[in-house]
């Protein structure tokens, strides 16, 4: 079993546990992941800033637990970092050293423009973004980092957090109007340069808010991870949740275990929402955790993946790749294939990517079972595949592989996906050339092909026996009105008995 990496985060409101398992050099994927709401730092804003007792005891009890999780996994780093109710707190480094005697745990204290580095590693990384302004709304401070052609240039940490304006205004019941003041004054002290049509949300605000948008909007994907919206179009329910009583917020989609911070945190977002000038968000299912991980994991290149690695890709392949499928061919010739039916006008400059990846990806279902190969490898692309893509290209790309066989349309799972697909015509042409490839490589031993598309007619011709590959491409549905002729040069050699 490979080597694991574990990180603790420590926050404000919660305490979380994930162990990572690095598969190869840019492989990695997450095994085990633990969650406990300590709120560390519960009464400390009106108390100087000292943590106490109550929060104290939950913390130790929940890292204790934590580090016996760690004992379960080959586990060779335990990395752990606390963020604004330890620095903040007079006692803070006190109950480090406290841990350290008890637990034999370094817990390293990080500073606000850290937790925002960390945040914008792990979205620089693994979101498919290039530009934007990553938000990190915590317990104590809200973290912001920009992000310019997939650089991050600066950081900024916010003295503003949901536990801070929840004990300041929320507990007191003070006007909702004073606590907006609040926020924008401290809102004032954001350089200048912050300002982005995108946000990125990372953190437990931002993705509940996703979620409630998901349900609301009857969503046909329950990944967070890459979800996007525009702003305009939600405005009214992030003021909606500001303003709720408590237990009117299960009616916006909130979970219960959010009922606490939720309204104080939606007020910071849509603050620093305005103030940015954003105009559509991407939420982010990573955060400090996964940039914690990365900032050890790729010290070596740089704190960035390789242009040509998808790390989702990497870790899926690691594990479940089953022999040897000359990708690199494969990709070759699926390249001819889409520029034949690109140049006849079948299908529109677009969706090689997802293509492509569908061919890199196209053996691993072989791992689960052989007959049912085409529908393994979908289910496993649909939860596995999360970093670096759209849910339009994830979505594709799992579809592609999901219609390997002789279908190249399924009008249920269409309708289930369609707001994320393309046209049916489409989808039916990409289908075809995936699978075209495909059958090519798994019936024959040959490793090169020539393609023709002439007057509606596709015509395959290898130097060698397709024997076995025209049986199973005769039995293919093909787009409408498209012919196929194969064509090899494979010859029976003379016989007399």
């Amino acid at each position: 079993m490979h080597s694991c990496t574990a990180v603790i985060d420590i926050g404000s409101n919660s305490a979380r546990l994930v162990i990572y398992q690095e598969s190869s050099k840019y492989g990695f994927h997450l095994i085990c992941e633990r969650k406990s709401k300590v709120r560390i730092g519960e009464g400390a804003y009106e108390s100087g800033g000292y943590l106490q007792p109550v929060g104290i005891h939950r913390a130790y009890l929940a890292l204790k637990e934590f580090i016996t999780t760690t004992q379960h996994y080959p586990v060779s780093k335990i990395l752990c970092v606390a963020t604004s109710a330890l620095r903040d707190a007079p006692n803070g480094l006190e109950f480090t050293a406290w841990i350290k005697q008890e637990l034999n745990l370094d817990i390293e204290i990080i500073d606000g423009q850290k937790e925002a580095l960390f945040g914008a590693i792990a979205a620089q990384n693994l979101l498919p973004i290039k530009d934007g302004i990553t938000i990190d709304i915590g317990g104590g401070s809200s973290d912001l980092a920009l992000i310019k052609n997939s650089k991050i240039v600066a950081t900024y940490s916010l003295n503003l957090g949901t536990v801070r304006l929840k004990e300041l205004f929320f507990d007191k019941e003070r006007p909702l109007n004073e606590a907006r003041e609040f926020i924008k004054k401290e809102l004032k002290a954001i350089p200048k340069e912050f300002k982005s049509k995108q946000a990125i949300g990372i953190g437990g605000t931002a993705r509940t808010l996703a979620k409630g948008i998901m349900k609301a909007k009857v969503y046909p994907f329950n990944t967070i991870h890459a979800f996007s919206y525009k702003i305009d179009e939600h405005i009214e329910y992030f003021k909606n949740i500001a303003e709720a009583k408590p237990n009117l917020l299960k009616y916006l989609h909130i979970p219960k275990g959010r009922f606490d911070t939720i309204r104080e945190g939606t007020l910071i977002w849509e603050e620093i929402l305005t103030h940015i000038e954003a105009k559509r968000v991407i939420t982010s299912g990573v955060g400090v955790r996964e940039g914690v991980f990365l900032h050890h994991f790729l010290k070596k290149s740089n704190l960035q993946f390789p242009k040509d690695i998808n790390p989702s890709i990497q870790s899926i392949l690691d594990r479940f790749e089953s022999h040897h499928v000359y990708i690199e061919k494969r990709q070759k010739n699926t390249i001819k294939l889409f520029n034949l039916f690109i140049k006849e006008k079948k299908i529109k400059d677009k969706y090689l990517k997802e293509l492509l990846y569908a061919i890199k990806l196209s053996a691993i279902g072989y791992r689960f079972n052989i007959y049912k190969s085409f529908q393994h490898a979908f289910y496993v692309t649909m939860q596995e595949f999360n970093y670096g893509v759209t849910h339009k290209e994830l979505v594709l790309t799992a579809i592609l592989l999901r219609f390997g066989g002789k279908e190249l349309y399924d009008r249920e799972i269409y309708k289930q996906y369609q707001t994320l697909l393309p046209k049916k015509k489409t989808l039916k042409y990409l289908s075809f050339i995936y699978t075209i490839t495909s059958t090519l490589y798994e019936q024959t031993a040959l490793k090169d092909f020539d393609f023709t598309l002439k007057n509606n007619k596709l015509t395959i011709v290898a130097d060698g026996s397709l024997y076995l590959a025209k049986e199973k491409l005769k039995e293919l549905e093909r787009p409408k009105g498209l012919k196929l002729e194969i064509v090899d040069k494979q010859t029976i050699p003379n016989y007399d008995f």
